[in-house]
C-alpha cells in the first residue's frame, strides 16, 4: 500500500523539479550573461508552460531567464576588430580608460553602441605582475 504513494510523491518532485529550472538556461548556456536584446519567443513560451502548470515554478524561472540573460536571443557570431592604436586615444594621461570616449571609439569603429556606463557591467582589474604572468607586455 506505501508503494503507490511513494511513487506519486516521486512523480510529483521530479515534475516540480522539472518546472523550477528556467528553460533558457538549460537550452542555452552560452546566451548567460547579457544584459538585454530581442526577447526569444520559444523560451518565453516554454517559461510560460511553468505558469499553466504551477505559478511559483513559472514566476521562478522567467526570473532565472531574465536574471541569467538566457532569454535573450544570441547577439550572433559577428565579430568586430579595432585597432589597438585607435584605442589607445581612450587611455588618459593618468592610465586610466575614459569610458565615454571608449564607447564613442567602439560605436564608430563597430557601428554598434556598447552600454560601457550600465550599472550591471563588471569592470576587471589588473595589474603589471598578472600581465607578466600571462607573457604579455604592458603597452598603455
Amino acid at each position: 500500500m506505501r508503494v503507490p504513494f511513494r511513487l506519486i510523491g516521486g512523480v510529483l518532485i521530479a515534475t516540480l523539479l522539472t518546472q523550477v529550472t528556467a528553460c533558457g538556461s538549460i537550452f542555452y548556456p552560452d546566451r548567460r550573461g547579457q544584459i538585454d536584446g530581442k526577447i526569444d519567443p520559444a523560451i518565453a513560451a516554454l517559461d510560460a508552460v511553468g505558469l499553466l502548470f504551477y505559478i511559483i515554478p513559472g514566476l521562478i524561472a522567467f526570473a532565472v531567464d531574465f536574471t541569467t540573460g538566457a532569454i535573450y536571443f544570441a547577439p550572433g557570431e559577428k565579430t568586430a576588430h579595432v585597432d589597438p592604436q585607435t584605442l589607445k586615444q581612450a587611455i588618459g594621461a593618468d592610465g586610466k580608460v575614459d569610458n565615454l570616449k571608449l564607447q564613442a571609439i567602439l560605436q564608430r569603429e563597430t557601428g554598434r553602441s556598447l552600454p560601457l556606463d550600465d550599472p550591471r557591467l563588471i569592470q576587471h582589474k589588473g595589474s603589471v605582475q598578472q600581465l607578466a604572468t600571462l607573457g604579455l607586455q604592458p603597452a598603455a
